[in-house]
């Protein structure tokens, strides 16, 4: 995988979130919905797009297609888009905290 990525948006970020366990498209939108306590609403519209994008770029995959409810999950290789959007946003935030601890 190559250093060089575009970073997540905040609802994709939480889909990948929500899919280390095995949810269908309205458990992903209660997911991000409790995650960020109520500041992420997610629709089904970008839920089910972001879902085919995120299929296409092998972060997650269909866990259970037997059921009425379609699951996913995420691979290995979207725990490590995660991780490493986990990583700038660290870096952001020290980033900022380094500013803001000038100005005391």
């Amino acid at each position: 995988m190559s250093d060089e990525y575009a970073p997540l948006t905040e609802g994709v970020y939480y889909i990948l979130l929500a899919l280390y366990e095995p949810r269908h498209g309205y458990g992903i939108m209660q997911f991000a919905d409790d995650m960020s306590r109520g500041r992420v609403r997610l629709g089904a519209g970008t839920i089910y797009g972001a879902i085919k994008s995120l299929q296409k770029k092998k972060w997650i995959v269909p866990y259970d297609e037997d059921g009425r409810k379609k699951e996913y999950i995420i691979t290995d290789l979207g725990k490590e888009i995660v991780k490493k959007e986990v990583e700038r946003l660290k870096e952001l935030y020290k980033n900022g905290q380094h500013l803001l601890s000038q100005e005391e």
